[in-house]
């Protein structure tokens, strides 16, 4: 509890804004690395991935945010908004990376779509995340009640193991990486169904 109640009071301090500006700072940053061809010899491909990795990424981070509250006492509710529209703006950047300058016609953004099963699940969790992102916001929450908003936010749940499976289809050969991903995500939703079993008894 200690070591709780330290970084509870560092955190108290940090504002959630905070998550935008660096999130925004590293999305600006990744784009000039790509477009001044410092990312490699495919700097759309590099762009598309390190955009899709990263909303992943806080993708889980919001998803740990009420076990790590409820295990440990370490309190990151006041960051998850912030998170979750921060994770969809990436999402919505690795998406357009990738059909603006990597497929760059919509007659072959539809292609891949139908064609590819990892594009296919890819988009499924993106047009998931479209009304998450809409909705948070005070105004949603008044709107349709706490109830209904905390329903339609369970979304994340597959929008979490879509964007798992886009990962590890989306990678040629065995990649630890999409592995671990996946791992983490499956083991913070199965600790959410233990954590509500244990309530429920």
């Amino acid at each position: 509890m200690i070591i709780a109640n330290t970084m509870n009071g560092v955190l108290r301090r940090v504002p959630a804004w905070s998550i935008y500006v660096a999130a925004s700072a590293w999305t600006g940053w990744m784009f000039y690395l790509a477009a001044t061809n410092q990312m490699g010899p495919e700097p759309i491909n590099a762009l598309e991935r390190e955009y899709g990795a990263m909303g992943l990424k806080l993708l889980i981070v919001g998803l740990a945010v009420t076990p790590l509250r409820t295990w440990t006492g370490i309190n990151l509710i006041k960051f998850r908004r912030a998170l979750g529209v921060t994770t969809f703006f990436l999402i919505l950047a690795h998406f357009m990376v990738w059909a603006i300058l990597d497929v760059q016609t919509f007659a072959r953004v539809w292609t891949e779509i139908v064609k590819r099963k990892y594009v296919t699940v890819g988009m499924a969790a993106f047009v998931l995340l479209i009304p998450l992102a809409v909705t948070s916001n005070n105004l949603s929450i008044r709107k349709m009640g706490p109830l209904a908003w905390r329903k339609l936010h369970k979304l994340v749940y597959p929008i979490a193991i879509l964007g798992g499976v886009h990962f590890l289809w989306l990678v040629k050969g065995f990649q630890i990486e999409p592995i671990i991903y996946m791992t983490v995500i499956v083991a913070l939703l199965g600790a959410r169904v233990v954590w509500h079993r244990k309530k429920a008894v």
